[in-house]
């Protein structure tokens, strides 16, 4: 079975946004409060950047820019790729791969609904290829399809 970003994998998340701006060093405390990796930058109620971990080190810590006078917007990722809440966690960790990303917004048309992280796909394809092992063997076996034991 394939499990969709929303409810599967989203769900009763409380999300971090910041603003544009917002100076990096408030954005990365907010992050160390939430023990977060990464938080979404709005303007008002529309998603416009999202800025990680990644981005703290090689666009700022890498830069030598101050992180009490930088601010988000200046380095953050404008304009990220989003998943939508019926998209599968497969779809999610390919683009991931694809593109180098361990953090996605989902969104529903312009609503933000949640942020996926590469961990928590991982906790979903895994139980995802092990009930299809376990389908297998149960119809290797025959358990369950009729030819009982």
């Amino acid at each position: 079975m394939q499990h969709k970003i929303v409810p599967d994998v989203v769900h009763g998340q409380e999300l971090s946004f910041v603003s544009a701006e917002c100076s990096v060093r408030d954005a990365v405390k907010a992050m160390a409060r939430r023990r977060i990796s990464a938080v979404m930058v709005m303007d008002e109620e529309r998603l416009i950047g999202i800025f990680t971990e990644r981005d703290l080190a090689l666009k700022v810590v890498a830069r030598d820019l101050n992180p009490s006078t930088t601010e988000v917007g200046a380095v953050m990722t404008r304009d990220p790729d989003t998943l939508a809440p019926d998209d599968t966690a497969h779809r999610a960790l390919t683009l991931m791969r694809e593109r180098g990303y361990r953090h996605l917004p989902v969104v529903d048309g312009e609503r933000v609904v949640g942020m996926v992280s590469v961990r928590d796909l991982y906790d979903t394809v895994l139980s995802e290829l092990e009930d299809d092992i376990r389908e297998r063997d149960a119809y290797i076996h025959g358990v369950g399809y009729g030819l009982g034991n």
